[in-house]
């Protein structure tokens, strides 16, 4: 023994510490063993817990405090601090405060909009489409995003559909509003971002904001009396045909802010937006998730594959979001140098395909994934906080105990919930796919749609397991395996996703028939390799003694429908296949897909390098399976 040990003799240990010791490492390796998600899913269950009882606090208080709230106190607190950055032009928190003070003031004295009143809002990706929404909800309206994707009868129809006081258009979608000018209701005040106006009765806004005064207009006329009151409408095509308006809450809109910090994003990081304004992706949890940290935001004016890193490296950006197809077009780029050479951390979005998961991780670094689901008008919400590839998120007893929810056996033929003799439906086991369902409750409520009371209530079911239970139909078929993370499987119904967006069949269907020489059009989504959801296909009848008219119907299909939506496969049938109950049958032409070695009737395809519709020869079809011909 050392000199030291004679001068310092060691303390003896009490005899139960070895023991006590021997207890905490075996409870560490079973819980490791046993529960290996333990404490990531308590430090995010926290989160979420911290975060509800702080809105409630507020409520009890009698303060509701919304996200619009919250930027007016950081525009006070950091006025300086960059809030927006768009085209390499910086827009302070006091710059975007004072210039949306402007736009409530031009509407307070020349729009005649009276608190609660709804204003239409169709504006493609600039600072002036924050600007403007901020005025508006200073002043207390219900803002209502539409999609610019939109033309002609269903653009009218989403504006009939949320009742505005004001239609306000960008100055780049004039051509838009030129095609519905004539047939929009009377009553509807246009505006325009524009200086001068050649259309008659429309009024211009970009020289009423220069004249107009920075001061606020009085806070009374944005308090919220409570949270479940109206925000906004964001039009979704859910699985019932046109776009509809969701009802968004501020406690929605709160929520969907939330979801950067839940992920780890801070005030230092920068958000880089590619994503359109009009989908709660940009604007909840990008625009709004900055507000609740108090971080800065690159706008992009639309999504650029080529320029994406370029952008991130430029502006420092340390958070990006995204959808699955965006994953993919970023991996389909041409290899560069020097890929791994930026500060992205983390990214948020959903629909990443695994194995474009595992390529974007391999060639683009230690980027954190961060999928989570979540429908805009629904109210269920899951979030991959562990970064396990290919889920959607993670569930546990005390999660299920804030926000019920159950997955139960779908009939993929009758394209209805399966009911037992006693008439109540069943939950699927783990590991196989079921309809998602959640439960409607007053913590966890359902809003709706705007304008039409039926399409509310098709997206709810009741009696589900007993009498006067309520539940959320989100219309996704989704599989829970063993140690409880969630997976997407498919969507049900009249939609299917392509591109990043939600296709409505039937509004694709009722503009193919518009034709005078189709007599009826079925149609639905086709799975084609490498490549994120399914691509439309529509089954055609022509009427008798007329042929098929493929100029005519590229121009159809064009003229009125998003790209996104333009079927890309076409297929003449002799007679159309009906289900037992008088519906079309769409489930064995899904099965048959595009293969015109398997299909004797008349294949086409739409050729977007020609702008027609082609021939769908063997030929063709092989150059789509190898990723040769562009879809």
């Amino acid at each position: 023994m050392s000199r030291w040990g004679h001068l310092y003799p060691l303390p003896m240990l009490p005899s139960w510490v070895p023991g006590a010791a021997a207890s905490v490492v075996s409870l560490h390796l079973i819980q490791k063993l046993l529960f290996p998600y333990f404490w990531a899913d308590l430090k995010y269950l926290l989160k979420v817990m911290v975060y509800g009882v702080t809105v409630e606090v507020y409520r009890l208080q009698g303060r509701i405090v919304t996200v619009l709230d919250k930027f007016v106190k950081l525009a006070e607190k950091q006025p300086h601090k960059p809030f927006l950055i768009y085209e390499g032009t910086v827009h302070t928190y006091r710059d975007v405060d004072r210039r949306s003070n402007r736009i409530a003031q031009v509407f307070l004295h020349h729009g005649a909009l009276k608190k609660g009143d709804t204003v239409a809002l169709l504006m493609g990706n600039e600072p002036d489409f924050i600007h403007v929404w901020f005025g508006l909800a200073k002043l207390g309206c219900v803002v209502a995003f539409l999609n610019f994707n939109v033309r002609s009868r269903s653009l009218l129809h989403c504006v009939s559909s949320c009742e505005p006081k004001i239609l306000v258009v960008g100055a780049d979608l004039l051509g838009t509003l030129e095609e519905i000018l004539p047939n929009l209701q009377k009553d509807v005040s246009v505006w325009i971002m524009t200086k001068d106006s050649t259309f008659p009765s429309v009024h211009t806004l970009l020289d009423k904001i220069e004249a107009a005064s920075e001061d606020p207009v009085p806070v009374n006329r944005r308090s919220a009396n409570n949270l479940k009151s109206t925000a906004l409408y964001i039009f979704t095509s859910g699985t019932t045909g046109l776009p509809k308006a969701a009802v968004i809450s501020h406690m929605q809109v709160l929520k969907g802010a939330a979801g950067l910090w839940a992920f780890g994003a801070t005030a230092e990081d920068i958000v880089y937006i590619t994503l359109p304004l009009y989908h709660s992706a940009a604007s909840l949890l990008g625009i709004g998730g900055c507000i609740e940290l108090g971080a800065t935001c690159v706008l992009k004016k639309k999504f650029s594959a080529s320029q994406f890193w370029s952008d991130c490296k430029k502006y420092n950006v340390t958070v990006i979001q995204y959808i699955g197809e965006l994953c993919r077009y970023l991996c389909s780029q041409p290899v560069k140098e020097g890929e791994k050479n930026h500060k992205v951390r983390l990214a948020v979005g959903n629909g990443v395909r695994i194995d474009v998961w595992r390529e974007f991780l391999d060639r683009f670094g230690a980027v954190k994934i961060c999928e989570f689901y979540g429908a805009t008008e629904g109210n269920i919400c899951f979030m991959n906080h562990t970064g396990k590839i290919g889920s959607v998120g993670r569930t546990n007893f005390f999660y299920k105990l804030f926000f019920p929810f159950d997955l139960i056996k779908y009939d993929f033929q009758k394209d209805e919930p399966i009911r037992n003799k006693h008439g109540w439906c069943e939950k699927v086991k783990k590991g196989e796919a079921g309809l998602l369902i959640s439960k409607v409750n007053a913590k966890n409520p359902f809003f709706g749609y705007a304008g039409n009371k039926k399409h509310t209530e098709k997206k709810l079911l009741c009696e589900v397991f007993k009498k006067g239970d309520l539940y959320f139909n989100t219309g996704d078929l989704m599989v829970q395996d063993h140690e409880n993370f969630l997976y997407f499987w498919d969507r049900i119904g009249d939609t299917f996703r392509w591109k990043g967006e939600n296709v409505a069949t039937t509004e694709v269907a009722d503009v193919i028939v518009m034709l005078d020489f189709i007599q009826e059009a079925n149609v639905y989504g086709v799975s084609v390799p490498d490549h994120e959801g399914k691509a439309g296909m529509a089954s055609l009848i022509l009427k008798p003694n007329t042929s098929l008219d493929l100029e005519q119907m590229h121009k159809q299909v064009v003229t009125y429908l998003p790209s996104y939506a333009c079927p890309l496969f076409l297929r003449v049938q002799e007679k159309m296949e009906m289900t037992g109950t008088f519906k079309q049958q769409k489930f064995q032409l899904v099965d048959e897909g595009f293969n015109p070695s398997t299909i004797a009737d008349p294949l086409y395809f739409l050729d977007n390098s020609k702008k027609a519709y082609v021939l769908l020869t063997k030929e063709v079809h092989e150059m789509i399976l190898s990723g040769k011909m562009k879809l």
